[in-house]
Parts: C-alpha cells; structure tokens; sequence
C-alpha cells in the first residue's frame, strides 16, 4: 500500500469516526450557538487531536497501552460522564447572546483542552480503529512506521475537516436565528449532553460492580 493510498483512507476514516452524533458532537454545537465559532473550531480541534491520539495507539500497536486504557474505562466514564452532565446543565441554564464571542488565546485554550479531555474519555476508541484499520487493510503494527504515522495523519485531517464544516454550518445558522430560538436550541442541546452524561456514569458504575 503506498502513503498516499494509506493517508486517503485513513482521511475517510477520520470523517466516519466524527461524523455519528453523539455527547462531543452536541458539544460542539452547544458551544458554537452559545460562544461563536471560536469556540466550535477550538472544541473540534480537541475532539481530533484526541481522535488522532488514540488512533497512534491503534496503528503503532501499542497494546499494552490500549489494554490499561481499557481497563480503566468504567472509572474514566463516570469521570467524564460528570462532567457532561455539569456541562449540559450550565448549558441549560446559559443565556447565550448571537453577538457574544469567545476571543483571545486563554479561553480558546480552555475549551480546546476540555473537548480533548472529554473525548480521551472514552478508551473504547482504541478498539474501534483497529478493527477499522484492519478493515481497511491499513498496518496496525509492524511493518516500519510510515504507515501508522500517515494514517494518523489522516484520521485527523479527516476528523478536523468534519468539525470545520460542522462549525461553519452552525455557526451561519447561528448568524440567522433570533435571540429566542438560540436560547432554546441551545437549552435542548444541553439536555442531550445531560443525558449521554448520564449514560456514561452508568455504564461506568456497571462496569465497577
């Protein structure tokens, strides 16, 4: 297989991880309706900087590292599962404005850094790439690291492009909508978030008992 065979469908992977909707996608959006688009580039960044962290462990074959991650998911779920629920409910009660924008290089940092920790927060990940990487007949370990390192590079290529024309959408949607219904929509975003909050704790107390 050549790098550049490896790259276009490690790209394609990228896509089909981010693109199901779930606890970081709403969370994505919450943030852009509610802060801008900053804010929605900044959490999509986390999200596929996460995305390419635990593909690396896939595609480098790292398995006794995939195996303590593993291990220790049901106490990281309901870690992170908490704190989807805080965010859901602050989320709730915000008041969001359309010209409200977060700006300068700390708060972007901050939410950069919690999609990215919200996202490791899920280890099963590791598990999905690489039965998705030997689907895709791409190496998962041996064989050099060229490959791994390019289908990395694709799966956050990838992830990244999903969350930029994600963000652009919502963020144009948001430009249009009136004080009232960004309220609202932003209000029943949270809720979701709550709720996949809330399904990670109890996955994650099951998985302690």
């Amino acid at each position: 297989m050549t790098l550049a065979s490896a790259f276009a469908r490690a790209l394609g992977i990228g896509l089909l991880v981010a693109a199901p909707v779930g606890a970081m996608a709403l969370r994505c959006v919450e943030r852009t309706l509610s802060r801008g688009r900053a804010s929605g580039y900044a959490t999509g960044a986390g999200i596929a900087t996460a995305d390419a962290l635990y593909a690396a462990i896939a595609a480098f074959g790292l398995t006794a590292l995939t195996g303590a991650l593993t291990g220790a998911q049901p106490w990281v779920r309901l870690v992170g599962g908490a704190f989807l629920v805080y965010l859901g409910v602050r989320a709730m009660l915000s008041h969001p404005r359309p010209c409200v924008e977060d700006d300068g290089a700390k708060p972007l940092l901050r939410v950069y850094g919690s999609a990215l920790g919200l996202t490791l927060a899920n280890p099963q990940t590791i598990l999905a790439f690489a039965g998705i990487f030997a689907g895709a007949g791409l190496v998962v370990s041996g064989g050099g690291w060229a490959v791994p390192a390019v289908t990395v590079a694709g799966v956050f290529g990838g992830s990244l492009l999903w969350w930029l024309v994600l963000v652009t959408a919502v963020g144009a949607l948001r430009e249009r909508v009136g004080e009232r219904t960004l309220l609202w929509v932003t209000r029943v975003s949270g809720a979701a978030l709550a709720v996949f909050g809330v399904l990670a704790m109890r996955a994650g107390a099951g998985g302690i008992r």
